[in-house]
This record gives C-alpha cells, sequence and structure tokens, in this order.
C-alpha cells in the first residue's frame, strides 16, 4: 500500500487489486451512505425536525458550502495522495451519515450536514480526478457508463432493503442511518488498506489552475450546479410536501429509477461515443427544460401525481448523461490539469449551490412552480452554451469559435 505502482505495471495485478476494480469498488461504497441519507431526508426533516421549505433550502445551502470550498482539494494533495484523500473522505461521509438521526433540531442537522457534505465533495472531485486520470480516452464514456451503472446498483440494494423492511421491522431512522454509513465506513478503510496506490503517467500540477480555453467547460459547470440543486432539493421535498409521499413509497419510487439507470447507463456511455458530447448534451439539456417546465405545471394545472412520478425518473436518467461533460474535458485537458481543474470545476459548479436553495426555499414559499420555471430557464441556457461545443473536442478546439479566436494555452 505505501509503494506507488505505475499504472503501466497495475495489469500484472490480480484483477480485483486493478485500478479500474476499485473505482468499481468506490462507485459502490459511496451511494451506500449518500443515498440512504437522501431516501429518508425529506421524511425525516418533515416528520422529526418539522422543517418546511424554508429550512430545507437553509440545510441544502449549507450542504453544498464544502462543494464550493473543493478547490481545497489542491491544497490537501500537496501532503496526501488524492488516492488516500478518497477513501478518507468516504470514511467522514460514512461516519457523518451515521450520526445523522443523533441531531433532530435545525441546527445539528446543520451541523452533520455539513461534515457529511465534506467528505461527499471532496471524494467526488477526487474520484472524477482519478477517473479521467486512470482511463484511457477511448474507454472513458463507456466505463464511465458502466460505474454510473454500478453506483445504481449499489443504490437500488439500499433502498430495496429499505422497502422491503422499514414498515415489516418498524425500523427507525437512527439504525438505518447508522447501518448505511458505517457500511460505508468500514468499506472504505478496507479499500485503503487493501490496494495499491497507483501513479499515473502524468503528474499532476498541485496549484490552482484556470485556462482561459477551459471557458466553456466552466460555463457548462456552473449551470449544471445550479440545475442541479433545484432537482436535488425540490422534486423530492414536492413529492413529500404536495403528494405525501412516505418513506417506503420515495423508496419505491427511487428504485424505479434505479432500475431502468441500470440498464440505461451503459448504454448512454456508448451513445456518448457514437454520438458525441455535443449532441449527447443538446439531448439531456433539451429534455431536462421540457421536465422541468411540466413540473411547474403541476403546481400551476394541478396535473397529478402519476405524471410527477413519470418526470421525476425521466429527470433522473437525463442527469445520467452529464458523463459526456467529463469526456469533453478530458478531451480538450492538458492531462497535467486534470485534479487541479476537478477541484476549481467543482467549486464553480457550487457557486451557486451555496446561495440559491436558500434563496428558492423562500420563493418555494410562494410559488413552487416559478422555481421549476426557473430551472427550466437555466437548462435553456446550458442547452445554449453546448451548441458551442465541437464535433471532435481537443486541444486548440475546445469551442466552436476557436477557430475564429484561439485561446492562449495559460
Amino acid at each position: 500500500m505505501l509503494k506507488p505502482m505505475p499504472l503501466s505495471k497495475a495489469q500484472s495485478l490480480p484483477y480485483w487489486r486493478r485500478p479500474v476494480t476499485l473505482l468499481f469498488v468506490m462507485a459502490l461504497t459511496m451511494p451506500i451512505a449518500f443515498n440512504a441519507w437522501s431516501a429518508l431526508l425529506n421524511n425525516f426533516v418533515i416528520e422529526v425536525a418539522n422543517f418546511d421549505g424554508a429550512d430545507i433550502g437553509l440545510l441544502h445551502t449549507v450542504r453544498e458550502i464544502p462543494g464550493f470550498l473543493a478547490v481545497g482539494v489542491i491544497a490537501v494533495i500537496l501532503i496526501v495522495r488524492e488516492q488516500v484523500l478518497a477513501m478518507i473522505s468516504l470514511m467522514l461521509l460514512g461516519v457523518a451519515t451515521a450520526i445523522t438521526a443523533w441531531f433532530p433540531s435545525l441546527g445539528g442537522l446543520l451541523f452533520v450536514t455539513f461534515f457529511s457534505s465534506v467528505g461527499f465533495h471532496y471524494y467526488e472531485t477526487v474520484n472524477q480526478s482519478l477517473q479521467l486520470q486512470w482511463l484511457r480516452k477511448d474507454r472513458a464514456p463507456q466505463v464511465l457508463g458502466w460505474l454510473v451503472a454500478m453506483g445504481s446498483a449499489s443504490t437500488l440494494v439500499v433502498y430495496g432493503l429499505i422497502v422491503l423492511t422499514w414498515d415489516r421491522f418498524d425500523l427507525s431512522y437512527n439504525t438505518v442511518f447508522m447501518a448505511a454509513g458505517g457500511f460505508t465506513a468500514v468499506l472504505a478503510l478496507l479499500c485503503l488498506i487493501a490496494y495499491p496506490q497507483f501513479d499515473a503517467p502524468t503528474p499532476q500540477t498541485k496549484k490552482v489552475v484556470l485556462r482561459r480555453r477551459y471557458w466553456l467547460y466552466y460555463a457548462l459547470q456552473f449551470m449544471a450546479g445550479a440545475r442541479r440543486q433545484i432537482f436535488v432539493v425540490f422534486a423530492g421535498f414536492m413529492m413529500v410536501e404536495k403528494f405525501g409521499f412516505e418513506v417506503h413509497e420515495l423508496t419505491s419510487l427511487y428504485l424505479i429509477n434505479l432500475v431502468i439507470n441500470i440498464a440505461a447507463a451503459p448504454l448512454l456511455g456508448k451513445a456518448v461515443s457514437m454520438f458525441g458530447e455535443r449532441r449527447t448534451l443538446i439531448f439531456e439539456y433539451a429534455g431536462l427544460a421540457i421536465v422541468f417546465a411540466a413540473y411547474g405545471g403541476i403546481y400551476w394545472f394541478g396535473w397529478g401525481v402519476l405524471l410527477a412520478a413519470i418526470l421525476y425518473v425521466i429527470d433522473h436518467v437525463l442527469f445520467a448523461l452529464a458523463l459526456a461533460l467529463k469526456t469533453y474535458f478530458q478531451k480538450i485537458a492538458d492531462p497535467a490539469d486534470i485534479a487541479p481543474t476537478a477541484a476549481v470545476a467543482f467549486t464553480i459548479n457550487h457557486i451557486a449551490a451555496v446561495f440559491l436553495p436558500a434563496l428558492l426555499g423562500l420563493l418555494w414559499v410562494v410559488s413552487p412552480g416559478a422555481v421549476f420555471a426557473l430551472a427550466a430557464a437555466m437548462a435553456m441556457i446550458s442547452l445554449g452554451l453546448s451548441l458551442l461545443i465541437p464535433r471532435h473536442p481537443e486541444p486548440g478546439n475546445e469551442t466552436i469559435l476557436s477557430k475564429y479566436a484561439p485561446a492562449p494555452a495559460e
């Protein structure tokens, strides 16, 4: 574990100890804690902590602060290897999830959620960097699709167990949080011990990197973060507040999403390889604009729960196409920029997340439909930006405007 191993030599290891296998194990481990927390959160905060829309917006604002500070990963990897940081972050996520039910108040949940979020966001930042460093460009879309499927399969097991056992065994929130968080922490510790430290062929730049030629990637990341907040914070909250979904009912809806994602994610990875990032992202953003507009119609025109559930599933599947944004960056990036740019991109992705949930929580109290109308407008802006992606992105051809006004490398 202590002596780094070049990626070129990792193929001599047993398959279960290779870098790609570790990526799959990590993809399995993180969702156990995070999605158990997500599945129970809306019911827990309404039934136990008596939250309203403003409270849930504030909670998610605090949850996103570590994402905004993800650029701090660059300082941490000066002294801690990325692979080690990923495992430590997973353990922090697991422990914080395990103790969530011990803090059934607004102040307590803000406290524990912050530390859970540090683990989640630092893990996600480093995980994205490792994926793009360890996967070949020609295989990345397909493997990323399979990694999404693995995460969905892991979450399917978590949600399935909640659906099957919540009512039958009269489970408490504390029991589920403790079991899921503890399992993630233990698996992360085992990964830290069992796998060698892998060295990618290109040493990573360990300072903040902001390059003009990545401007479109930064813009797409900013819009993706703003748009995602509305789905993460308010789509599930709507199902509980407006339609009265209970824990097992909301989790059943998540299960449908997961079954579809397990089958669809590898196909979506192939679609990115076949049609390219430009066409894939255009399709994603056009679909999201329609979905969010229809969410608004549920409030303005009284459309029913069946449509809301269908839209929720479509919404979730479309978000899986975000892997195309990763491969777009992989194609245009200097290999040494992957780690620092992953950190910078996470910070950019979370700029809106720091203030948007709280502000939209206040708007939600007045007009939930207006929240989703704003999300549809954001999706349309993303659609416009995606039209600037060239059919064959590469260094020097980052956008369709590059041939008219080439951006300097620095």
